[in-house]
């Protein structure tokens, strides 16, 4: 029974993590696409940040199928963790050069721009 209940809050958990991390990157992409973006530089780092929370949102899928060896990880602390963890990841994958999502984002925000001026 003790088992079932630990199991019960772990799944709890993840799925807070998992809702938290989806409501972070709903908030970010209001964020980018809000108007606000003044300069080449707003616009290169409004690119860079929503290729971060892509990436992001495809590690966490990516990541929800692995299962943690309890001899050397998994526990409550790790479900807690792992939604920051891939957070960096991404974020550490966009400053290494990405996957060119950056770019593309940068050159839309631009020429949207050029055409409302």
């Amino acid at each position: 029974m003790m088992a079932d209940s630990s199991t019960a809050l772990m799944a709890q958990a993840q799925a807070s993590a998992q809702y938290g991390a989806q409501n972070n990157a709903t908030a970010r992409v209001n964020a980018l696409t809000n108007g606000h973006i003044k300069t080449k530089e707003e616009a290169v780092k409004a690119g860079n940040e929503f290729e971060s929370m892509f990436l992001g949102q495809m590690l966490n899928h990516m990541f929800a199928g692995i299962e943690t060896n309890e001899m050397f990880g998994g526990g409550h602390g790790e479900t807690m963790m792992r939604s920051m963890l891939v957070e960096e990841y991404a974020k550490q994958m966009n400053r290494a050069g990405g996957i060119g999502i950056a770019d593309a984002v940068t050159r839309e925000i631009l020429k949207i721009q050029e055409g409302q001026k």
